[in-house]
């Protein structure tokens, strides 16, 4: 079986760089997940941040998931579990405004902890844009601009704890999905694994490796690329022992952004026929559909998309 492909992204700078470029390609065409070592990323701000978002939970949402799970008899059920998630969770803003000094239980130095992270991953994340421009064949700086719409990106985090489960055959910690939005960007607990990709028609584990950056693409990445890369199905299975961590930052398109192929990678005969695989549209109306469609197929949400009447101004995207 091949190897979850995993990035050392000190091989940028040098001999190694076209291999490591290949690299990214084979990953974003026939995985749409990759690991990242050596991204520019402090073990100790990780670690920081790691030891903060624990101590949160254990002191502010244990014992609320506890009585979550009583209310809803989730330790007695018999039959699997459709329509809920084994999963404590709260989500941060960074972009365009933050919401973190609204946030309740968050203390003062766990809020600085994730203001700086957050600066991080979104330098990290605008680089990997341009390291897929760069294979795609693009200007430097079109996904970015693909992405900014009148206010820039949405750029946000969900915090979540996957506590022990004790029917992880019966509740997903995470049920399969796709992610709506652009490159998403995971600190995941290197201790106890959970996150799983469907890849030709098999469950693979993300394996946990400590201090990585774990990648992975979205609809909206698959959208512009015109299907070369596509968002992956993936889901987070319930450990018996030990609580998951996982942080999942999420660099998405601003609400207004239109959302359409690349013109560069659609092909003169597609063009010419007019019958798009791949639709055009605002982001925030994608969201909207996506909301109620989570966990569902992503096909019939393009499908839908197509079918929305919408009139924006489709021109070119400047890169300057």
């Amino acid at each position: 079986m091949e190897s979850f492909p995993m990035i050392n992204m000190e091989n940028l700078n040098g001999e190694n760089r076209a291999i490591t470029m290949d690299k990214i390609k084979d990953a974003c065409e026939n995985w749409g997940f990759f690991e990242l070592v050596n991204h520019g990323i402090s073990p100790e701000l990780m670690d920081t941040v790691e030891r903060m978002t624990k101590g949160h939970y254990k002191k502010c949402m244990e014992q609320r998931f506890r009585e979550l799970v009583a209310s809803k008899g989730l330790e007695y059920v018999q039959t699997e579990v459709h329509d809920l998630d084994w999963e404590s969770t709260f989500h941060l803003k960074h972009l365009p405004v933050s919401n973190i000094s609204q946030i309740p239980d968050l203390d003062d130095d766990y809020r600085n902890v994730m203001k700086e992270f957050a600066v991080k991953l979104e330098k990290l994340a605008e680089e990997l844009l341009d390291l897929l421009c760069e294979n795609l064949g693009l200007e430097k700086g079109y996904l970015k601009n693909a992405f900014y719409g009148s206010k820039g990106p949405n750029f946000g985090t969900k915090v979540s704890n996957y506590p022990p489960c004790p029917k992880p055959d019966l509740i997903k910690g995470l049920r399969a999905h796709t992610d709506a939005g652009g490159i998403i960007l995971l600190f995941q607990d290197d201790k106890v694994s959970g996150l799983q990709l469907l890849k030709d028609g098999q469950w693979i584990d993300v394996p946990p490796m400590r201090h990585s950056i774990v990648i992975n693409l979205g609809d909206q990445i698959e959208v512009i690329t015109n299907g070369k890369y596509k968002s992956v199905l993936h889901r987070v299975v319930a450990q018996t022992d030990g609580n998951r961590m996982s942080i999942a930052s999420f660099y998405n398109p601003g609400s207004d952004a239109v959302i359409y192929p690349a013109p560069a990678l659609v092909g003169r005969e597609v063009e010419e026929a007019g019958e798009e695989t791949y639709p055009k549209f605002v982001f925030e109306d994608y969201m909207k559909l996506y909301a109620a469609l989570k966990f569902q197929a992503k096909e019939p949400r393009f499908e839908a998309m197509k079918a929305m009447v919408s009139t924006p101004n489709l021109g070119p995207i400047a890169t300057a």
